[in-house]
């Protein structure tokens, strides 16, 4: 179950004060209580400023459940300027180096939120289009159906390239077909929307799991940590915990916490065999060629050949290869004894073994084993 902590409770340096919590008040505050570069991933939904005057009705005159809390009002577009300058400002303190940060919004502030992230440093990454497969209707008719909300995906800086995208896992889940920046999902209906005793939305602008974990599966590991400074009903919460990572939320509305707090409860987490993320050569541990020699896995002398022994080179001490014309990388020399601008010298070179040709790149994966063991 999820504790709900008071800003004031806040230790910096316990982590466990704060994780997997929701701390109760302003996000500023919150954000500025949290230690400086603690979370892997921030998902926002902020107010809108929907900028509603007055009450919405369909033709038949019956009343739209439109969003007209007072969390959602500003005086003014540099009210609501100001007010984002603040979050992003604190948001970015928190977010650890090679961490990223998503931004879902409507054409109401979406433009103001992203211009402002370029001022304060953030490096765009994708705006990704949620295309509904339900949305509202235009009652009055007078402009085109929204259908669709916009996540901007953002790293810290510019130079920080070391951020999760799980590239492999979102090709795989697509149809060995890249996934693409438009996502279709329904709005949250039926048994996931949260009701209260009165039949009412819990909260007006509930997003769906699916959407958050499409998001989470994108862009984190199991066991990274990720906030919503705009936690409401916990949506962010209750996939991650179910996705198998900790999470801190903020929240000031006494009955979005209720809400959440019961719901993040009730989620069963994911077993840690259904947690497992496809990862391709990319996400593995980069293993140089003299790392071979240096482990015992090859040794200086060693002919190697191509798969039908047209060509063969000998392995150097330095980590380079050579043939009586030149020496240089595998790759190097792989590409010119055939011509060519590149070569893959892990899968073109081979060794012999057992009466038959085995290429290095097996050599390579018996080293990453060893640096994936050492590594925990």
């Amino acid at each position: 179950m999820s504790a709900v902590r008071s800003l004031q409770s806040i230790r910096p340096g316990d982590q466990s004060v704060w994780l997997n919590s929701i701390l109760k008040g302003d996000c500023v505050a919150a954000l500025n209580a949290l230690p400086d570069k603690c979370v892997d991933l921030i998902f926002a939904d902020p107010p809108y400023n929907l900028q509603l005057e007055g009450e919405l009705h369909r033709p038949d005159q019956s009343k739209v459940d439109a969003v007209n809390d007072h969390w959602d009002q500003f005086d003014s577009f540099e009210a609501y300027d100001a007010f984002t300058r603040a979050w992003l400002l604190a948001a970015r303190r928190v977010l650890k180096p090679g961490g990223t940060i998503w931004v879902i919004g409507s054409y109401h502030n979406i433009f103001r939120v992203g211009a402002k992230m370029q001022d304060l440093g953030y490096w765009i990454l994708n705006d990704v289009i949620w295309r509904k497969t339900n949305p509202m209707p235009n009652f009055r008719g007078r402009r085109f159906q929204n259908a669709h909300e916009t996540l901007i995906w953002a790293a810290k800086d510019q130079k920080d390239k070391g951020y999760t995208f799980n590239y492999e896992a979102m090709k795989a889940a697509n149809d060995d077909v890249q996934m693409r920046s438009d996502w279709l999902f329904p709005i949250c209906t039926g048994a996931e929307r949260l009701k209260d005793d009165n039949g009412e939305k819990v909260h007006p602008t509930q997003k769906p799991e699916a959407l958050l974990a499409r998001i989470l599966m994108a862009s984190t590991k199991p066991g990274d940590i990720v906030l919503d400074p705009f936690f409401g009903s916990g949506t962010t919460g209750a996939v991650a915990k179910r996705l198998g990572r900790n999470f801190v939320g903020v929240e000031r509305e006494d009955s979005y916490i209720d809400a959440a707090t019961a719901r993040i409860a009730a989620v069963q987490p994911l077993e840690l065999n259904e947690l497992s993320t496809l990862t391709g050569k990319r996400a593995e541990p980069r293993v140089a060629f003299v790392s071979l020699i240096d482990s015992g896995l090859i040794t200086p002398g060693t002919t190697l050949y191509d798969s039908r022994k047209r060509w063969s080179a000998k392995v150097r001490a330095d980590g380079t290869i050579a043939t009586a014309e030149m020496a240089g990388s595998i790759h190097k020399v792989g590409a010119t004894v055939q011509g060519l601008d590149a070569c893959n010298g892990w899968t073109f070179w081979h060794y012999e073994r057992a009466g038959g040709l085995t290429a290095i790149d097996e050599l390579r994966r018996i080293a990453r084993l060893s640096v994936e063991q050492a590594g925990g």
